[in-house]
C-alpha cells in the first residue's frame, strides 16, 4: 500500500489501484530496487504521505474489476493479498532482534527441505560465530556437507555491498564450504550480485523480497486464516463416447 500499488478501503479489504492494476498488465518483476523507485513509496519514505484516490481513479478501478470474470477477481485479490502479506512479514522481521532472526533464517532453510527438515540438522550460531558465519545447515548427518549462513537484518535503504560478501566468502573459505547463503532483509547492490557470480563457491543472496516469499511458499512465520477450493466441471466424467 505505501508503494500505491495496493489500497485497503476498510479491514481486511484489499483493493488493487489502477497504478498497481498497470504495473500486473505489464508483467514486469517488482522488487524491492524497482519498489523504491516508485514515486508513493518515495512520498512515503521521505514525507509519510499518501496518495488520495480522486473520483477518476475510482472509476478506472471499477471498470477494470467489472472487465474480470470471477475467478481473474479472486486471483488477483489473492495477490494483492499476498503482496500485504510480504510486506506486514518483512515489518515483522526487522522487528526481531539479530539473534532471532539468525534462528529464524536457520528454521527457513529447515522449512524448505535442507537438512531433511529436521531440527537437530540446523544451527544459529549467533555472536560464537567465527568470521561472519551466523549459521549452518548440515545436509548429512556427519556434517560433510553443508550449507553455511550469512544473515543481515538491515533496514530497507541500507543494501549489502560487496565488502560484506568478501567477508562471508572469505569465513567460508576458512571452513573449507562450498555452499553459502547470504541473507538480509535490505537488498544487495550489483556490485555484489556481480561477486557472487564470479566466485568458486555457489552464494545464493536472498534480498528481503525474497525472503519474505520464502517464508509465505513454506509457511515460516505465517499460518492459513482460510481456504477456497474452486471447483469446475469435470468433462470426463459427463463424457458419453
Amino acid at each position: 500500500m505505501k508503494a500505491g500499488l495496493v489500497e485497503r478501503p476498510v479491514r481486511a479489504t484489499y483493493r488493487i489501484t489502477v497504478a498497481g492494476e498497470l504495473l500486473l498488465k505489464s508483467g514486469n518483476p517488482l522488487g524491492w530496487e524497482e519498489l523504491r523507485s516508485l514515486p508513493d513509496y518515495i512520498q512515503w519514505k521521505n514525507k509519510g504521505g499518501r496518495l488520495d484516490g480522486s473520483s477518476a481513479a475510482i472509476a478506472s478501478i471499477e471498470k477494470l474489476e467489472a472487465e474480470l470474470t470471477p475467478s481473474e477477481s479472486i486471483e488477483r485479490s489473492y495477490r494483492q493479498i499476498e503482496l500485504e502479506l510480504a510486506e506486514e512479514l518483512l515489518e515483522q522481521v526487522l522487528s526481531l532482534t539479530p539473534a532471532r532472526f539468525e534462528r529464524l533464517i536457520v528454521e527457513l532453510l529447515l522449512a524448505m527441505g535442507y537438512g531433511d527438515g529436521r531440527a537437530e540438522m540446523g544451527q544459529a550460531l549467533g555472536k560464537s560465530g567465527d568470521g561472519g558465519i551466523d549459521g549452518v545447515v548440515n545436509e548429512d548427518k556427519l556434517g560433510l556437507d553443508a550449507v553455511y549462513i550469512q544473515a543481515k537484518r538491515y533496514a530497507l535503504d541500507n543494501s549489502v555491498g560487496r565488502p560484506a560478501l568478501q567477508a562471508f566468502i572469505g569465513a567460508m573459505t576458512g571452513e573449507s564450504a562450498s555452499k553459502g547463503v547470504f541473507v538480509t532483509t535490505s537488498s544487495f547492490t550489483r556490485e555484489a550480485h556481480d561477486f557472487a557470480r564470479r566466485v568458486t563457491q555457489r552464494v545464493v543472496l536472498i534480498d528481503g523480497d525474497r525472503l519474505a516469499r520464502l517464508m509465505i511458499d513454506h509457511g515460516v512465520g505465517v499460518r492459513v486464516d482460510k481456504t477456497y477450493v474452486l471447483r469446475s466441471i469435470d468433462a470426463n466424467f459427463f463424457d458419453v463416447t
